[in-house]
Parts: structure tokens; sequence; C-alpha cells
């Protein structure tokens, strides 16, 4: 497992410290790129299949690797696998766009070659607003990728004074803040570029066609689900160029292209679709289709999200909803998370020091635990610092401690919703990597007042196979 501690410097994010438990990296000279092993892990059901038989290929790109999943038509996994995101280091700069490029390959050329020509359709999710501002001619980056919970205050005031009251764009790491300040730093006005979401970005390297994205992704640029089109405040602005076009979720794009298509096996008539965010692919995945139920995903941060009969957004604590169809996807992501549990414990330390800890207790310790300055929701505050401290001898103690400030944050973030309008929560499937901790539902299950229980499906990458279902059959 990879830990990078990064700080945000301008425009984009320098990696000043990477650690590892598996290696220590060493370069012949810092100017020398640097790169990590591309660990892999796959499981597989390569068995035989009917002729005429359909299967949908998802991947999901999330905060620290990546993940497909290829499903038949009644929704059973016929394959999957991971694999982490090879850090390649220049200048102690992290160059993701090559990153994440070289992991869509290498997942592609993970799937069974047998199952190749089977796959009908193909949709990517990604973190949400993490942005990639290219050249609308070459697709190339113009910049450094925003990552998703970089925070951009020099823009905010200036989206504030555009946008709406409480706007979900009112937040220094949202999509238009980050195109703000792109759009503010150069000399930009005579560039042809366009603004894409990492799923975006990813999908075009698959399909072709530059500019195209979702309305999930890009609710967070401005875009409103509900009447399907930018809002005029935003399509004044010089920079509403750059915006992309926008469709829903799981809708067809095009085909996939013939030199992809033609390397890696797939059918002629293979076809990609539009994707979505990682945590809306884990809802989708956990298949809660009743208002009222809710999905935590809990990976390297913490992702709520509720269905509702009503809309609700209210960017003061990063609230915002999601369209699901007729209904909505009312939510929010928080920057705890596993993440910081990675800064203190190993895989096996985590398993050995939850089965001693008593779920059924209240811990006393009252923690904030982030992985860096700055808070998105249950309170959105860039200035957020950190709370970890004191620290008990003993490590299940600490354990116990962290675990239980983040179920609280999980709860005021349910609590929330409840009272700015949403469908009231009465059931939380879990996803993600926290899912696995049945201590951790215990003490969720106590400090939520609800029932708890893990999803049958908790990867992303299932919820993506879904969309592309649903792409297949338009």
């Amino acid at each position: 497992m990879i830990i990078i501690l990064l700080h945000v410097t301008g425009d984009h994010y320098n990696a000043t410290k990477l650690i590892s438990r598996s290696s220590i990296f060493k370069a012949r000279n810092k100017s020398e790129p640097r790169i990590t092993s591309l660990r892999t892990s796959k499981v597989s059901m390569d068995v035989d299949l009917e002729v005429g038989k359909q299967l949908y290929l998802g991947m999901d790109f999330g905060t620290s690797g990546a993940r497909y999943a290829l499903i038949d038509k009644e929704g059973c996994i016929r394959a999957e696998g991971k694999k982490e995101y090879p850090l390649y280091m220049s200048e102690e700069t992290v160059d993701w766009v090559r990153s994440w490029r070289t992991t869509l390959f290498a997942l592609l050329e993970d799937i069974p070659i047998s199952l190749r020509p089977y796959i009908g359709s193909v949709s990517i999710d990604g973190t949400s607003a993490t942005t990639i501002i290219v050249d609308s001619k070459t697709g190339e980056p113009l910049c450094r990728p925003f990552l998703y919970n970089q925070s951009c205050p020099e823009a905010l005031p200036i989206v504030k004074a555009i946008a709406p009251p409480n706007h979900t764009v009112c937040s220094g790491s949202s999509t238009l803040c980050k195109l703000v300040s792109w759009w503010s730093s150069l000399n930009t006005t005579k560039i042809a570029a366009v603004l894409l979401h990492q799923a975006d970005w990813l999908l075009w390297l698959l399909h072709g066609k530059l500019g195209v994205s979702d309305y999930n992704n890009a609710l967070k640029v401005g875009y409103d689900p509900e009447v399907e089109s930018y809002p005029p405040w935003l399509l004044s602005q010089p920079y509403s160029r750059v915006l992309p076009l926008v469709q829903a979720p799981g809708t067809t794009i095009g085909s996939m292209k013939e030199s992809i298509r033609t390397k890696f096996g797939f059918p002629k008539d293979c076809v990609v679709c539009t994707g979505t965010t990682d945590s809306i692919a884990a809802f989708l995945a956990a298949r809660a289709n009743q208002p009222g139920k809710a999905v935590t995903s809990l990976g390297s941060t913490l992702a709520i999200k509720l269905l509702s009969t009503r809309r609700v957004e209210d960017a003061r604590f990063g609230v915002y909803s999601h369209r699901l169809d007729d209904k909505w996807l009312v939510g929010g992501a928080s920057n705890t998370g596993g993440a910081v549990l990675r800064n203190f414990f190993t895989d096996d330390q985590l398993e050995k020091l939850s089965e001693q800890i008593n779920s059924a207790e209240a811990s006393p310790l009252d923690y904030y635990p982030l992985q860096d300055i700055g808070e998105r929701f249950p309170v959105a505050d860039p200035k957020m610092e950190p709370r970890l401290l004191p620290r008990p001898e003993s490590d299940v103690e600490y354990l116990h401690g962290i675990l239980e400030s983040i179920a609280r944050i999980e709860a005021k973030g349910y609590n929330l919703l409840k009272e700015l309008g949403a469908t009231p929560v009465e059931e939380v499937f879990t996803a993600g990597g926290g899912s696995k901790n049945k201590k951790w539902i215990s003490i969720r299950e106590r400090v939520l007042g609800l029932p708890v229980r893990r999803a049958l499906q908790t990867e992303a990458a299932y919820g993506a196979a879904l969309l592309a279902m649903k792409g297949a059959a338009q």
C-alpha cells in the first residue's frame, strides 16, 4: 500500500513525501523519472459462454487504484481484477495522467482473452471533481490534473459572485473553481481547450470523441441535471466555451476505437458509454433502489449517498444532489476515511486490532481524522486541521477512537441531510474497503441508530458495468 501526502501549491499538487511499505524509491538523479511496479490482483471466472451471450465491462478509477468488473445480463460477475496506480515520479511530482493511462490499458490486458470477444459495452467511473483541461484538438493535458480534494480558494469569490447562493459550485474544491483558477492563472483566452473529468478523459482514450461528459460528473461544474442544461449564469462566462457536452450516465457515445478494439480483441460492435463518479457507481452496485435507502462508501475517503424523492443542495455544508432517473441521490463526500488509517496501521494490524475492540462501548476519544488540512462535508472548511491527538498508549483504543470518530462524521452527515429536507435514512448499505470490517459496522450501527449491512456488491466497478449494460440496451 502506498500513501502520498499531498500539499497544494498554486494550481497543482506536489507529492512531497512518498511512503511505501514494500519498497523505497531510489533514483540516480532527481530529474530521472521514477516508477513503482504495477501491482495486480486478478480473480476471474473464465468459463464457456453461450453463443450470442453479451458481457458488460465497468472500470472504477478510485483514489488509490483501479478495478474492473465484467458482468453478464443477469448481473453475475464473469471476471474482475484490480491494479494499484504506478506512481511515475519526476522532480517529486506525480504524473497522474501517465499513471491513469497506463492503468487503463493494464486493466484491459488483464481481462481473460477468451471473454473479450463477448464484451458489448464499456463504462468508467472516476473520482468526483477530478478535473483535466486538455487541448480540444489533440486531447493532450494543458496543465496538471486538479485532484478531487484540491481546493482553489482564490477562485471561490469569483464563483460566488456569479452562482446562486449556496450552489454546489460554491466550494473551493468544486470543478468550476478549478476551471476558474486555471482560466485566471494563464493567458488562456486564445487556447482551444475542453474541460474533462477523470472518467471522461479515460473514456475518450477508448472512443476518441473529445468533449463528452455525464451529468453526474458535470454537476460540480454547474450543470443542472433537472433541466438538462448549463444555467444562463454559467453560459454567459467567457470560459463556458471550455465546458463539455453532457449526457445521461450510461449513454452510448460511440464505438470503441478500432486500434484498441483490434489490439485487445474486442468485438466490432463494442460501444463506449458515458460514466459517472465513483461514489455513484458504488451506489448503483449496491442496488439500493428505494427512497430512504443509503450507501456509505468507505474507501480512502468517506462518501454518503441517500436516495431521496426531493433534491437538496447547500454548498455551506458540501451537500449536493445527483440525478438518478426520476429520483435524487443526495449526499456529500468527506475527506475522512481509510487513507487516514493507513498512516498508522497496516492491513494486518487493522484486522488484529479490530478484533479486540468492544464495539458495544462508545470510545471517549474525540477526533476528526483527516489526511491533510481541509474538509468538504458535512462541514465545508478548507482550513480545517486534522485532529488525531491525544494518542493513547493502547493501539486498540486508538483505532477504536478513529473508527468511532469517522462513524460520528457519517452520522452527522445523514442527520444534516434530513434537516435540509431529504428523505430520512432508514437503512445503510456499505461499500468500499471499510465494509469488510465487522467491528466497524457494529460501531456504526450503534452511532447511527440504524441497520447497517454490507452491500451484496460493494465495488464501484460493478456499478460502472451496470451503466455499460444500460448503454448497450439503447
